[in-house]
């Protein structure tokens, strides 16, 4: 029977294929190039959300200062491909070893905190986030490193030779800018990290961080090395997180320590309960969905202009009304998430029967 099923299976994921690479294009003739831009953000919130979805989502360890590890790959990259501090090292190079220092900063953090649980470890990596991002606001003086608040300009694109994603090609036909570049290369890192979180999942590590999240207790006493195993789930998020923010500064070509608050750092943690803790495919549908919504929720500004000849409701504040009401309702009727991992649902559909 599974043999039969194969060959659909195979043709689906090869729609899927087709769809996910001609979606720039097709995006751009619907609804504008605005909305292609939005698309490669929501593929590097889709990594930030997964990377995240490790520390909470498999070991069950509240990090509220994730957006930290955000923040030092993306300054990783921009300090060493921008003339901040005069080089211009190539992306292949810049982006894993800002991947390795965001690793670093995650075990600095998993490190103290391994005998905290709940609120505590909560507020311990709350404060994380925000040194990290007063840090980064006041090293430009008496040597300026990261030219504080003003932030750093001028970032290299992703280039290898003379290909840049930053200029505009033609192939087959097709005109390609540099966010229709971009998108390639995020969906390739967002696919990549899809991977790798299913293969976590599945393998014994994962079975570990699990065990952990359920009885950290019952974990120990079954020979899981539990400090271990959370250092690793730190490291392996804060790893996420560094490729992100490496992609972000070569994709903003500026950054500045104003994007790395702590209303983000509650963002991803909201993209990963929305979309169902756990879950890959979940964590991958609540990325989507809150970066597109706030955009689409943009048109309702103009809308109001059209139909009442003026704007009633500001949409930044409908946008984070009709969020609230969204956070409400989903820990009312749908605690687990709208996509939540087979156990969640297996238990969520037992208590309500």
């Amino acid at each position: 029977m599974s043999a039969g099923h194969a060959p659909w299976r195979w043709a689906a994921w090869a729609a899927v294929a087709l769809l996910l690479l001609a979606a720039p294009f097709l995006i751009e003739a619907a609804f504008g190039r605005a909305w292609v831009r939005t698309t490669d953000v929501a593929l590097l919130f889709i990594m930030l959300a997964l990377g995240f979805n490790i520390v909470v989502g498999f070991a069950g360890l509240l990090d509220l200062g994730y957006i930290a590890f955000f923040a030092v790959g993306a300054y990783c990259y921009a300090l060493l491909a921008s003339p901040q501090l005069a080089m211009h090292w190539p992306f292949l190079l810049v982006l894993p070893l800002g991947a390795m220092v965001a690793a670093v900063f995650g075990i600095l953090l998993g490190a103290p905190t391994l005998r905290l649980r709940g609120d505590y470890l909560a507020i311990v990596t709350l404060g994380f986030g925000e040194i990290i991002r007063v840090l980064l606001n006041n090293l430009n003086r008496p040597v300026n490193i990261t030219n504080g608040p003003q932030g750093i300009t001028l970032i290299d694109p992703l280039q290898i030779g003379a290909f840049s994603l930053a200029q505009t090609h033609g192939f087959a036909g097709l005109t390609f800018t540099a966010l229709h570049s971009y998108y390639f290369v995020f969906l390739a890192c967002a696919v990549f990290t899809i991977i790798i979180s299913r293969r976590l999942e599945d393998s014994r590590i994962g079975r570990a961080w699990v065990a952990i999240r359920e009885d950290e207790l019952a974990a120990a006493s079954m020979g899981i090395n539990t400090r271990n195993m959370k250092l690793l789930a730190f490291a392996m998020g804060a790893t996420f997180g560094g490729v992100a923010g490496g992609l972000f500064a070569s994709f903003q070509g500026f950054i500045s320590p104003e994007s790395f608050h702590l209303i983000d750092s509650i963002m991803v943690l909201c993209m990963v309960v929305l979309g169902g803790m756990g879950n890959v495919a979940g964590v991958v549908l609540g990325a989507v969905l809150l970066t597109a919504l706030p955009e689409a929720l943009r048109y309702i500004g103009p809308l109001q202009q059209r139909w009442f000849g003026e704007v009633f409701i500001d949409p930044s504040d409908l946008r984070m009304l009709l969020f609230g009401l969204a956070l409400v309702l989903m820990m009312l009727f749908r605690p687990s998430g709208i996509w939540p991992a087979r156990r969640s649902a297996v238990e969520e559909n037992h208590a309500a029967g």
